[in-house]
């Protein structure tokens, strides 16, 4: 790949700052000063150093995020914070973005990522990939409930949903549940408990597929996925 062509995808400006950049003597490829963008490397070989600094190449990347209330699952917002605004430059550089959305007042587990056939297969109705949310209600939810949202509920809309597995963590005036549905229609665990005249007062999305929401993830935070995390993902 040519040097300004790797060091552009690298976050380090257009081709035209990078030839800039280039000119200025911090970049150094084998540890020799490197002006020419039209030079080709190895970038799997060569070590390229910016500013003193080692360019780690990565073709993908792959983030688990707790996602605040408040934050939206976009790219970009004219208004709003955005779960990539949460990025470190480093992270960023890479363009990743949310797999679907989590709505602005839900919590939890977003994926973000460059791969689009990942993205694109974690998305598709045909693939089932399972989320489980973790939901308090305002009233009990009962096992009739639970049989209702088996068969499919009707949405406000008329669209009926494909089964979810519904578990009853805590039954009272505020209940507690945890939802596994394999859709993601808009607000669809809202409208679901809707659907059945109760109301969610605080969600939260704890797995994507076969990944759990790290724990010890506060609020904001994020980090990659792991070698083993990745390959489950792609292998589920």
């Amino acid at each position: 790949m040519r040097l300004d062509k790797f060091l552009a995808n690298m976050g380090y400006g257009s081709r035209k700052e990078v030839k800039k950049l280039l000119k200025t003597g911090a970049v150094r490829v084998n540890e020799e000063v490197i002006k020419d963008a039209k030079k080709h490397i190895a970038i799997e070989q060569d070590q390229v150093v910016v500013n003193g600094e080692e360019v780690e190449y990565k073709e993908f990347v792959y983030l688990m995020m707790n996602k605040p209330q408040g934050v939206i699952s976009a790219t970009e917002d004219a208004h709003e914070q955005t779960v990539v605004d949460l990025l470190e430059l480093e992270d960023a550089r890479y363009e990743p973005f949310p797999v679907g959305r989590l709505d602005k007042d839900t919590e939890g587990f977003v994926l973000l990522t460059n791969n689009g056939k990942l993205s694109h297969e974690l998305l598709s109705p045909k693939k089932h990939v399972p989320k489980t949310y973790y939901a308090r209600i305002q009233g009990k939810v009962t096992d009739e409930d639970i049989e209702k949202f088996k068969n499919g509920v009707t949405l406000d809309d008329g669209y009926k949903t494909k089964p979810g597995v519904l578990v009853i963590l805590k039954s009272d005036e505020v209940s507690e549940i945890e939802l596994t549905i394999t859709e993601g229609k808009f607000h669809q665990v809202k409208r679901m408990f809707q659907a059945v005249g109760k109301k969610v007062t605080y969600l939260k999305r704890l797995s994507i597929g076969p990944l759990l929401l790290d724990a010890t993830l506060d609020l904001g935070e994020y980090r990659e996925l792991t070698e083993d995390e990745v390959e489950k993902l792609v292998n589920r």
